[in-house]
């Protein structure tokens, strides 16, 4: 991913500082942590990576919103979003366990300040858990941005070595969404929704505009997409190869995702659009 890097946490603070002046509106942090294990205990701790990091970015971009991305992948020893039990050469992800963790998570990065949560884990029920949590310690205000409609996808590949957290034994197809199920798509956007999802996400961008089209009409509640490292590794390569002209594509690239039905765009190219819309 070329340009992208892990940032430290003594500087994560005028790196947001620096997207805020930019015209950027919000930024969503992911963490990596010192040490993993098969609780994830680093993912609801009161001085984690993330926690900290909303603390700081909230003193110096007091107006900058800041969504946290919700998910035990990063912190688990074996890399998988949720609690896991083996079985001989199998595993099991116990959804209920991970939920609960889930949960605890999401309230200790309210409490550090974040304006937004997100869970991007893929259990059945965490959006009304964390809802749930978040109402009971006070954070009535606190909004959701769901991952509702994330796919398991090999698109996700630079992002997890990037983020230190492919899994170490088998797959996360089991619970992330078939590729294929455009209907279970939609289910799974509706129950989010009941839950108490205030943003419903896609995950990822171009190969499922199809979805990102079909929720935004059927619902019509805000919509986030994702467009993941994968995607934009392809183009970077292209502008590397003297294929593509990067501005051009990329802004192509986004003005399909807002034509699409996308309220909100993640991006990895978010500074460089600010400069570009500028111009």
């Amino acid at each position: 991913m070329p340009g992208i890097c892990q940032h430290a946490g003594k500087e994560i603070a005028a790196v947001a500082l620096r997207a805020y002046e930019s015209g950027v509106q919000a930024v969503l942090l992911f963490g990596i942590p010192k040490s993993k294990d098969e609780q994830a205990r680093e993912a609801y701790a009161e001085n984690g990576v993330v926690q900290n990091a909303v603390r700081q970015i909230k003193r110096h971009a007091p107006d900058l919103t800041v969504i946290t991305d919700v998910c035990l992948c990063e912190y688990t020893s074996h890399g998988h979003c949720g609690v896991t039990r083996r079985d001989g050469e199998h595993f099991h992800v116990l959804n209920d366990e991970s939920v609960e963790l889930i949960a605890k998570s999401a309230v200790s990065h309210a409490v550090a300040g974040a304006d937004m949560i997100a869970p991007s884990d893929m259990m059945d029920g965490r959006i009304g858990a964390v809802r749930t949590a978040l109402d009971q310690a006070g954070f009535e205000q606190t909004g959701i941005m769901s991952y509702a409609a994330k796919f398991s996808s090999v698109f996700y590949g630079p992002f997890r070595d990037a983020a230190e957290s492919p899994p170490q034994f088998g797959d996360r197809r089991s619970y992330q969404m078939d590729p294929a199920n455009a209907d279970e798509a939609l289910r799974e956007v509706e129950l989010d929704l009941a839950e108490g999802a205030d943003i419903v996400l896609v995950k990822p961008a171009l190969l499922y505009l199809d979805i990102l089209w079909r929720v935004r009409e059927r619902f019509g509640r805000p919509t986030a997409v994702y467009h993941v490292s994968g995607e934009f590794a392809m183009v970077k390569a292209a502008v590397r190869d003297g294929v593509l002209d990067e501005r051009a594509a990329v802004l192509e690239i986004m003005t399909s995702l807002k034509r699409a039905g996308a309220d909100f765009i993640i991006t990895y190219w978010a500074l460089e659009l600010m400069e570009w819309l500028k111009e």
